[in-house]
């Protein structure tokens, strides 16, 4: 089918949005003590509209799904757009569909999922890791410091709505596949605490904050790194109606997704697969 099919944003028609990630649970022994330690991106971003509000928040690594081949996609649903100019030029699968495809959708990527090297989607999390490591310690990570490892697949069949710039408010279902990143460099694991630990909430705001005066978009990154039995912890002192949403957390707030990578945490909106 033709190009132009393929369209760009929210209409009457294509109103449900679906997102498809992979998340990365990366974890390392502490260097002093071996406790299981789990890191997360920790993001600030200036609130667009206001010139002195910076939102943060720590996340799992990971982004969108690239789609590989669009023409598949196509042939299955006869017309998507893409939620914005952006995903469109990245191919990434954050898309609008009818609310009637989303099975098909959904089962077209498990089967891709399912098979670790799919035709159709990009499912292999170490482009976005790598990049979100660089922009985290700036450093490049090697494929001799981690190993990985498929966790599992989430799915959120209940579209709920996005805080995504891009789409705010709009309804999406996500799905995820995890993996389990283990990272091997001991001098790796120091450099992973020593970020988290001078680059608080009021730091990354700061960094954000001017990074916007020197005509950035207003953003900073770095690492929150906690004990996974702590994070665990936290989630589990929540009612189950709780779970899936953002939590206060060592001074900072972890979002929503953080539970799609942790072990014994069931939320009631996921539904685990494989």
């Amino acid at each position: 089918m033709s190009e132009p099919i393929i369209g760009v944003g929210f209409t009457g028609e294509l109103s449900l949005r679906v997102s498809v990630a992979t998340l990365s649970r990366v974890v390392f022994p502490h260097p002093e003590g071996g406790v299981p330690m789990i890191a997360l991106e920790h993001k600030a971003t200036l609130a667009a509209g206001e010139a002195d509000r910076v939102d943060v928040k720590a996340q799992p690594f990971g982004g969108a799904i690239r789609i590989l081949n669009p023409n598949r996609l196509l042939t299955l649903l006869g017309s998507f757009n893409f939620d914005s100019q952006r995903s469109r030029s990245e191919q990434d699968f954050r898309v609008y569909i009818r609310p009637s495809s989303w099975e098909e959708v959904r089962e077209f990527c498990l089967q891709n999922m399912d098979q670790e090297a799919g035709p159709d989607l990009e499912i292999d999390p170490s482009r976005e890791l790598e990049e979100e490591f660089d922009d985290a310690l700036g450093i490049q990570l090697k494929l001799n410091q981690y190993v990985v490892k498929p966790f599992g697949i989430v799915v959120e069949n209940e579209p709920a709505p996005t805080t995504n710039v891009r789409a705010t408010g709009n309804l999406t279902a996500r799905i995820y596949r995890v993996y389990e990143v283990q990272i091997q460099d001991p001098a790796l694991w120091r450099l992973m605490v020593a970020n988290s630990h001078t680059h608080p909430k009021q730091i990354l705001q700061r960094l954000a904050l001017d990074d916007s005066q020197k005509g950035g978009r207003g953003r900073a990154t770095a690492m929150l790194v906690a004990a996974e039995q702590e994070i665990r912890a936290a989630y589990s002192a929540l009612p189950p109606e709780m779970l899936g949403m953002p939590l206060a957390f060592a001074g900072t707030v972890l979002d929503g997704n953080v539970p799609a990578i942790l072990k014994g945490i069931s939320v009631p909106k996921y539904r685990y697969l494989r």
